[in-house]
């Protein structure tokens, strides 16, 4: 897999220390005509995603968890990136894929949801998943982030000891007015998009909007798609191993990407 080791690479010269926030490419021992690209959120890297492409691996899926620049590395490199570098990886990231796998479908969590739909609008995907999806974020102060990152450069975050190794507890303010220049396009694109979505979403999530996901849902051109909510119980990592329901995401999500399957 030549383009695979290539990011591997890439990521080790980037600084990316953790093995666990390495892109990561899982292959079955009869791999058929479905592969999935999963795209992780602000902050974080691949990781997070890893309990789901367990479970697509098991359905027979060609996983690829790509890392978006400025992830893994520092927030000191996060805060020089641009939404265009995040989307430049994520189209890359399909294209391998579909010279292995006639039916790529995507699934994105939070920010990786945005950068999701943007792939859709201008690729064929099979199927979309769009885990804690957002049109706004909670914090009052997340429009203007741009302009604060000149007084303010990082937004302090706390983080359990053992996550920081995967996320940062830092957030450079930089790149949250790049996630605010994603949310404004997406919006006006949403009616565009046409692929068979999922969208789940938790009444429990602290960091985007309430009502924003099914804002977002209800904005979709799809004729095909399906919206569900958590309870107050659940993070906005929807796939943490901290989340109560996640046994329910991975079926919900592994269901919709296999069902009407020959």
């Amino acid at each position: 897999m030549h383009w695979f080791d290539q990011e591997t690479n890439l990521a080790i010269q980037e600084g990316v220390s953790h093995p666990q926030n390495y892109p990561f490419f899982l292959q079955p021992d009869n791999p058929g005509n479905h592969a999935a690209l999963l795209i992780h959120g602000f902050g974080s890297s691949p990781r997070e995603l890893f309990p789901l492409a367990a479970k697509l691996l098991e359905q027979g899926f060609r996983v690829y968890g790509v890392r978006l620049p400025g992830h893994g590395t520092s927030p000191e490199d996060l805060a020089q990136r641009q939404a265009e570098e995040w989307l430049a990886k994520v189209e890359q990231g399909y294209l391998n894929l579909k010279t292995m796998s006639e039916k790529v479908s995507v699934v994105g969590l939070s920010t990786g949801a945005l950068l999701a739909l943007k792939l859709a609008l201008h690729q064929p995907l099979e199927k979309l998943v769009l885990l804690s999806p957002f049109l706004k974020l909670q914090h009052f102060l997340a429009p203007v982030a741009g302009l604060l990152s000149f007084i303010i450069p990082y937004q302090e975050k706390e983080i359990s000891e053992p996550e920081r190794p995967f996320y940062y507890q830092r957030r450079p303010l930089k790149g949250i007015a790049q996630i605010n220049r994603l949310r404004r396009q997406v919006r006006e694109q949403l009616p565009q998009v046409t692929a068979a979505t999922l969208v789940l979403a938790s009444l429990g999530d602290e960091t985007i909007a309430r009502g924003t996901a099914e804002e977002l849902f209800s904005r979709l051109g799809s004729q095909v798609k399906q919206f569900h909510s958590y309870g107050l119980n659940v993070p906005h990592v929807l796939t943490s191993e901290e989340n109560p329901e996640l046994q329910d995401v991975l079926k919900r999500c592994s269901d919709f990407l296999t069902e009407d399957d020959e």
